[in-house]
């Protein structure tokens, strides 16, 4: 195998050319006998081990770059050919027809990816009855997403905090395709794993605010792992979440654990809510129930009173006169001074413009005496 260095056109033996940009391997060395050929299939086995299609039971046989997303054409690869055989009689069927299944796969290099697989469909020559070749190892039935789209999805959202919007564009899927797949596969994952309550010995539990509207409850009881922290092993787990934050809520949670699950429970943090003691007092009697140090702080820091700012002393303080300082009052409208270049302007009889007296010194006499202030 060669690394080619340059991006260069090669000739195919169908008067067919194939551009193969730098950093591409070429089937061999080429040499002064034999031209430079590039064979398909070493190309499509590459691109089907780095797109990791190989996990999914598919192989790449063509390809095209879009300016918004990359396409894969793909095909089953089966061993032996399993499909073949009816699954009701047993007769060998024949090829009919084939269909194409389109899924969103993993992005590459955050360019959406788009896998264009080729099913066949076969009919029984015995009963007549149609089948289609076995895609389970790429998706799931009626799945928009491949098993490493879908795994790429959680994996953004769980680990780097993508948000579903996020997710939906790297994927080129709607939302409701992206958020509803996610769900899915996280309840399969985590929800249903029966190995995720083994080796429990603290739990936390602790209210969250997760609906921000008007209707429904906005509150569900979050349940954590805390035996890694207290061991010093690892980060906290994610146990479950309640919907709703009351006593009954996560009494009923408890009770629906097995016994022996309970009676290993050492430990239970929470908050000074009395309704998450009293469910612990009742179904872990064994437990012993502690206010997590968020909480201590806190009431700690709401059980002092709080205090003034220090006062200057009495003989630091300026005396009172019942007035403001003068650079901090206004100026009287009489002390004002008029522009040198608008004295020439001022009438002799002490009036300006539109017949309003100008309230200065030497000007009152020319005005009434309710004008004037005067009684």
């Amino acid at each position: 195998m060669a690394l080619c260095s340059e991006a260069i056109v090669i000739p195919l033996p169908d008067h067919r050319r194939v551009e193969v940009s730098r950093g591409w391997e070429l089937s061999h060395r080429p040499t002064r006998e034999t031209s430079t050929w590039l064979t398909l299939p070493s190309l499509a086995l590459t691109l089907t081990s780095f797109c990791r299609l190989d996990e999914l039971g598919l192989r790449v046989v063509g390809q095209r770059v879009e300016p918004d997303r990359a396409v894969l054409a793909c095909r089953v690869a089966e061993a032996g050919e399993p499909d073949r055989w009816c699954r009701r009689c047993g007769c060998e069927g024949t090829a009919r027809d084939s269909v194409t299944r389109r899924l969103a796969h993993e992005p590459l290099g955050w360019r959406p990816t788009t896998l264009l697989v080729t099913v066949l469909r076969y009919r029984c020559g015995g009963c007549g009855h149609v089948w289609r070749q076995d895609t389970s190892r790429a998706a799931e039935p009626r799945a928009k997403l491949s098993r490493r789209g879908l795994r790429w999805a959680l994996e953004a959202i769980v680990c780097q905090h993508l948000t579903v919007a996020r997710v939906a564009e790297g994927l080129a899927v709607s939302w409701n395709t992206a958020n509803d797949a996610v769900l899915a596969e996280g309840t399969r994952v985590l929800i249903n794993d029966r190995g995720r309550f083994d080796g429990v010995a603290v739990i936390g539990v602790d209210e969250h605010v997760w609906r921000h509207t008007r209707r429904g409850d906005k509150y569900v009881t979050v349940i954590i792992d805390l035996t890694g922290v207290r061991a010093r092993t690892g980060p906290a787990r994610l146990l479950d979440m309640v919907e709703g934050r009351s006593k009954q809520a996560f009494r009923q949670w408890l009770a629906a654990r097995p016994k022996a699950w309970r009676q290993g429970v050492e430990v239970v943090a929470m908050d000074g809510f009395t309704g998450f003691k009293t469910a612990t007092s009742a179904e872990l009697p064994d437990a012993v129930a502690v206010m997590d140090p968020f909480h201590v702080v806190r009431l700690a820091g709401d059980a002092l009173e709080p205090v003034p700012p220090p006062r200057p002393a009495d003989h630091l303080r300026p005396p009172w006169t019942g007035r403001r300082p003068a650079l901090c009052r206004p100026p009287h409208p009489a002390h004002r001074r008029r522009p040198a270049h608008r004295q020439a302007d001022r009438p002799a009889h002490g009036l300006v413009r539109g017949g309003r007296a100008r309230r200065g010194r030497g000007h009152l006499g020319h005005l009434p005496a309710h004008d004037r202030g005067l009684p």
